[in-house]
């Protein structure tokens, strides 16, 4: 198996095409964690508010699908969310459903949002680029997790400003993990760069709420950049801080202009921080420098 992965990445773009191949099927899976994933931790809160007070449903107020029977990363099945119909297996391909349902439900015949399979093509390049980049090896593998976990996140983060546990617990373990081997970075580099990661968000929070009595970001933030210092180490902490920021900035200000953003409403940081962090993961700590003003 070893020898026909180098042969295959031997070929001009095909550790790529590799990538891509596998993005296009994980896209899938991602479009399911980035819908079910908030909602069942909505149900688990409410579970436990519910325990914590002694307290039932009321019973004048109809339960949500995710409330009732198992609700999971795996059941149900994927289905319409408006008519309920039960997707068979060609109806569920990555991208290639949508084009040929022309974007509809094939039992209800309304529209299939573009989200999805903008979602699975967006996987499948950024799947590629690390293919390209890290060839058909471990630290690929690796890589690609990290990819995978951080356009979760972004996706989650954009939707619903939240950046689970579920998911940025284990990449920031995974990220020490993979020091050990030095795939990316030292030991010692890494659990300085998780700690560095999460107490310099953690500093610029607690100083801003004491200056003005608001919070300016969710803890979320603190433990993704964690997460990347344990991937890139604290080396790579200010490029990814100085990325996210000038991105986050120049997008903000964009949708104010065009009414899309009031001011006063907050801009979930996560998505910038994620794309920071996965190009210096592909790019190195030199990424500051190809930004206007780096």
């Amino acid at each position: 198996m070893e020898a026909g992965l180098e042969a295959l990445a031997a070929v001009p773009g095909g550790a790529a095409a590799v990538g891509a191949l596998l993005g296009l099927m994980v896209g899938s899976f991602l479009n399911v964690v980035a819908h079910r994933l908030p909602r069942m931790l909505e149900r688990r809160w409410r579970a436990d508010c519910r325990e914590l007070l002694g307290l039932e449903p009321p019973a004048r107020e109809p339960p949500r699908e995710e409330e009732t029977g198992r609700y999971d990363l795996v059941s149900p099945s994927s289905h319409c969310p408006r008519c309920g119909h039960r997707l068979r297996a060609w109806e569920n391909l990555p991208v290639l459903s949508y084009l040929l349902l022309r974007g509809r439900c094939r039992a209800c015949g309304r529209p299939i949002s573009l989200r999805y399979p903008l979602v699975e093509l967006l996987t499948a390049a950024l799947s590629a680029a690390v293919c390209w980049r890290f060839g058909l090896t471990w630290p690929a593998a690796a890589a690609l997790l990290l990819t995978w976990g951080l356009l979760a996140l972004a996706l989650i983060d954009l939707e619903h400003q939240i950046l689970p546990d579920d998911l940025t617990y284990p990449l920031l373990w995974a990220g020490l993990l993979a020091s050990l081997p030095g795939w990316f970075v030292p030991p010692e580099t890494a659990i300085v760069g998780a700690a560095a990661g999460y107490l310099s968000l953690w500093s610029i929070y607690v100083l801003h709420r004491w200056a003005t009595g608001r919070e300016g970001m969710g803890h979320g933030d603190f433990k993704l950049l964690a997460v990347l210092g344990a991937w890139l180490g604290w080396q790579g902490l200010p490029a990814v801080i100085l990325a996210s920021s000038v991105l986050g900035a120049l997008a903000g200000l964009l949708l104010m202009l065009t009414g899309r953003l009031r001011r006063g409403h907050p801009l979930p940081f996560g998505p910038f921080l994620a794309g920071a962090g996965w190009a210096v993961l592909l790019v190195g700590p030199d990424l500051a420098g190809l930004l206007p003003f780096g």
